[in-house]
């Protein structure tokens, strides 16, 4: 199977709120007051938390139809830390990103324990995004 592309562009609209667009959706990623945004939009490590729970949503609604689990729908609550510390300048010390992700799903279906642990081995498995913040990605960041 041939892999799957996906682009954005992005311009800042000021220091703190950025538009990006995908092919056919633009969206704002801002900051809250405290932090120097004018919060139009939700700050991008909220972005990535929504990502994982949209990633989530989605693979766990397929996996529940391969395994014949009748999913009539999922509560998904995200929560992690981060340090401010480290991308403010205040310190050098630790990770700029979060510390750890927790995630809670409540699955509404009417699968037992044993079907919902082969059901979550599974998402977990499969979701991308949760891949992708589970594991080092190559990022490149290049001037151009």
């Amino acid at each position: 199977m041939e892999n799957l592309k996906f682009s954005i562009n992005a311009s800042s609209e000021t220091a703190c709120r950025t538009l990006v667009k995908t092919p056919k959706f633009s969206f704002i990623i801002d900051e809250p007051p405290a932090l120097g945004g004018t919060d139009e939009g939700p700050n991008p490590v909220e972005y990535i938390i929504g990502a994982l729970a949209g990633c989530l949503n989605v693979v766990a609604h397929l996996i529940a139809k391969e395994m014949g689990i009748n999913m009539r729908g999922i509560k998904i609550d995200i929560e992690g830390d981060i340090n401010p510390g480290k991308f403010s300048g205040a310190s050098a010390e630790g990770r700029a990103g979060y510390h750890d992700i927790r995630v809670f799903l409540r699955p509404d279906c009417d699968a037992d324990g044993d079907t919902l642990a082969k059901w979550l081995k599974t998402v977990e498995e499969r979701c991308p995004v949760s891949d992708n913040l589970a594991n080092p990605t190559p990022v490149k960041i290049t001037i151009v």
